[in-house]
């Protein structure tokens, strides 16, 4: 697996080459977390968003599919005592409808063959009144082309299957039927939209 491959330079992609997306991600999802809240997150690779989100709620269930990326992420956050990783799939999550007040998945809806059906389960698992925080990478230029370091990261073999600007991103979500979504550009070399729906 790709990922499995690269979770040991993820960071230096990150913290180095996209800090300054990152930091504005990161600064946009903590502002979405609620101290109280009990949350899953699907897709935390080396934990970029891990810490960041524990540090403001009650408990995390941390989900990525790559077991490379959980043992880094793992290793990294041995000390916080509220947060569990476990092995995952987004598209068929083994947990119980309503079960947590926050739902993120960040910089996998790009990746995935079936991003709806990793939606609906997203909603699943959230309770009514409840926040899914989804950032993405926006891979596609407003000119139609490709992110020139989104293009380099496809050459290494990541394998993105849509590339979104915010307009088609915002559209994205409208096609799944969603109305109540707010949304955060974080600029940088490679953008990110920050998309907070509110569960009704």
């Amino acid at each position: 697996m790709f990922w499995d491959h690269v979770a040991w330079i993820y960071d230096v992609f990150a913290n180095g080459v996209n800090r300054k997306a990152n930091r504005a991600l990161c600064a946009a999802v903590e502002a979405a977390i609620h101290p109280g809240d009990d949350v899953l997150e699907c897709a935390c690779g080396t934990g970029l968003l891990s810490g960041v989100i524990a540090g403001k709620c009650k408990s995390l269930v941390a989900t990525d599919c790559s077991a490379n990326m959980l043992k880094r992420a793992q290793k990294k956050y041995a000390n916080r005592s509220n947060i569990v990783f476990e092995q995952a799939n987004i598209l068929q999550l083994g947990y119980p409808t309503a079960r947590f007040d926050a739902v993120v998945a960040a910089n996998v809806i790009h990746l995935l063959d079936k991003p709806y059906t990793a939606l609906r389960e997203l909603d699943r698992v959230c309770k009514p009144g409840g926040r899914i925080i989804i950032p993405t990478y926006m891979n596609q230029t407003d000119k139609g082309g490709t992110n020139r370091v989104s293009g380099m990261i496809g050459k290494a073999g990541a394998d993105f299957k849509r590339a979104f600007t915010l307009a088609s991103y915002q559209q994205f979500f409208a096609d799944a039927g969603y109305t109540h979504v707010s949304y955060t550009l974080c600029e940088g070399r490679i953008p990110c939209a920050v998309a907070i729906i509110q569960k009704q």
